[in-house]
């Protein structure tokens, strides 16, 4: 917890920080990218730097984290913490990496705010940004023994052993190592980065869901390619569509991700859109080669039956199970669903059982509004879980 000195300071000062955020997290940026190319060229996301997403997701986070440590005291918020930390580990950061970020970042505050950066002031921030490196580094330290791997050192080379054109922007690939070894173990619901190297040299790295249960011999990922109508054209997506076919080798982290289903016998409902459901059908699949009687409530929404990635398979999967039920709907249902209702989710006809716990995975404006139908019938908050592909990892805490 922050430190009795540190306390008042922050708590006067968060609404100065906090309104001048994204002015110090794009100063920060470019000061870290001037000192150091490389993290841009192949750790950072160009598309999310470029439309301003990575710098608004730093500042919110670093808001939403100062502001639990003011209002929770004692108190750590592990969701997102979690959900950060899985994040870095499939990028492969290293602890050293924090220090880089600190120096950056502080020169950005006292350039942007200027006599307000008081000693004081910089030393009960810096206590904030310690307090959440170290958390993080705790937990990314963790994950990477239990992976086996060195700090940073998640990657190997797999060979495309599959492909197939799910929908017009969704192509699956079937993964395997090149040795002939069984892929390895996951958890259902865990995804992969994978890493490209692009035309002008760079070594971008995205994350994608295991599409599939663990205990194949094969690794599946399911990937939608980004068009760049709102923003910029998706760079490792469209490089897989265009250039990743059977036979060519891939270089892919070990799995992580913390959207993976407890023990027990609870309730679920796994509501998903568009690709989110790609993590869905992993967790469905595990459940019906487990046999599982578990209740399980499936969700999905999707803008068309022919743009619903993995259609048939998802639908088999979700009717497979004996305590499961399946809602569907379609911005437009056409012809080939009939039967589904046209619009979007809407979770207020549904019934769901009381003690339910909930995975959440798609466009972000879905899961807030799923989220809130769910509170708003009694769902506790700590019993809704998030894949969160994007900057915003902090969402949802």
């Amino acid at each position: 917890m922050l430190s009795e000195k540190a306390t008042p300071v922050v708590r006067s000062t968060l609404p100065i920080v906090g309104a001048a955020l994204e002015d110090i997290t794009e100063l920060f940026y470019r000061k870290l990218f001037d000192a150091h190319p490389e993290l841009l060229r192949d750790l950072f996301n160009r598309g999310n730097q470029a439309n301003g997403e990575q710098r608004k997701a730093l500042a919110g986070s670093i808001a939403a984290f100062a502001g639990m440590l003011l209002e929770q005291p004692g108190t750590r918020p592990d969701a997102m913490l979690a959900r950060i930390a899985h994040k870095h580990a499939s990028l492969g950061v290293t602890s050293g990496q924090y220090k880089i970020v600190h120096r950056h970042l502080f020169a950005a505050m006292a350039e942007v705010l200027g006599d307000a950066v008081t000693d004081e002031v910089a030393a009960a921030w810096d206590e904030v940004y310690w307090l959440m490196a170290n958390a993080l580094v705790a937990v990314e330290t963790r994950l990477y023994q239990e992976a086996g791997a060195t700090e940073g050192e998640v990657w190997r080379t797999m060979e495309i052993a599959g492909r197939r054109q799910e929908t017009p922007d969704v192509v699956s690939f079937l993964l395997r190592p090149r040795d002939g070894r069984p892929a390895g173990t996951f958890r259902a619901g865990q995804y992969v980065g994978v890493r490209a190297e692009l035309a002008d040299g760079a070594r971008q790295i995205r994350q994608y869901s295991l599409s599939t249960a663990p205990g194949r011999p094969e690794w599946r990922i399911s990937v939608k390619r980004v068009r760049g109508a709102t923003g910029p054209e998706g760079e490792v997506s469209s490089w897989l569509h265009e250039h990743a076919h059977p036979g060519d080798v891939l270089t892919v982290s070990v799995p992580f991700g913390d959207l993976v289903l407890p023990e027990g016998g609870e309730p679920l409902l796994l509501a998903s859109a568009g690709i989110g459901n790609t993590p869905v059908l992993a967790l469905l699949d595990h459940l019906v080669s487990t046999g599982s009687g578990r209740t399980v409530v499936t969700v999905h929404a999707d803008r068309t039956p022919a743009d619903h990635a993995h259609r048939e398979e998802h639908l088999a999967l979700a009717r497979a199970l004996p305590g499961g039920r399946l809602h569907l709907w379609y911005a437009s249902p056409g012809h080939d669903a009939p039967d589904v209702p046209a619009g979007r989710a809407d979770l207020d006809g549904l019934d769901l059982p009381e003690d339910l716990t909930a995975y959440l995975c798609g466009p972000l404006p879905f899961m807030r509004t799923v989220r809130s139908d769910l509170l708003r019938r009694g769902i506790p908050a700590e019993r809704i879980h998030y894949e969160v592909f994007g900057p915003d990892l902090w969402l949802g805490r």
